[in-house]
């Protein structure tokens, strides 16, 4: 499980799902844009969001240290999610399109 740590408070998300968002919170606070990210909780079904941006330090925690391919699908889909009213809510990993296998 990684961990992202932000105003003081931590969210466990597996290292796979870190390792895409922090893809995109760090592309668009580069960008200094600002953002609501939003995800569904396990096991009571909630949703959790917190505003993202650059006046608070985050981290980023992985327990493997090797980094897996990204999917470039899965990045797009979320920062295309980024400029939605209700900002980025988190989605579950789409499953490769033939043309995208063996890509990253």
């Amino acid at each position: 499980m990684g961990v992202l740590s932000y105003g003081g408070a931590d969210y466990e998300f597996s290292d796979r799902l870190l390792a895409h968002v922090q893809v995109v919170i760090t592309t668009k606070l580069r960008r200094r844009e600002s953002f609501a990210l939003s995800w569904i909780r396990d096991g009571d079904g909630g949703r959790e969001t917190i505003w993202v941006d650059n006046g608070l330090p985050i981290r980023f925690r992985y327990d493997d240290g090797v980094i897996a391919p990204l999917n470039r699908e899965w990045l797009e889909s979320l920062m295309d999610g980024t400029h939605r009213p209700n900002g980025l809510l988190v989605t579950p990993e789409p499953a490769a399109s033939p043309a995208a296998k063996g890509k990253s």
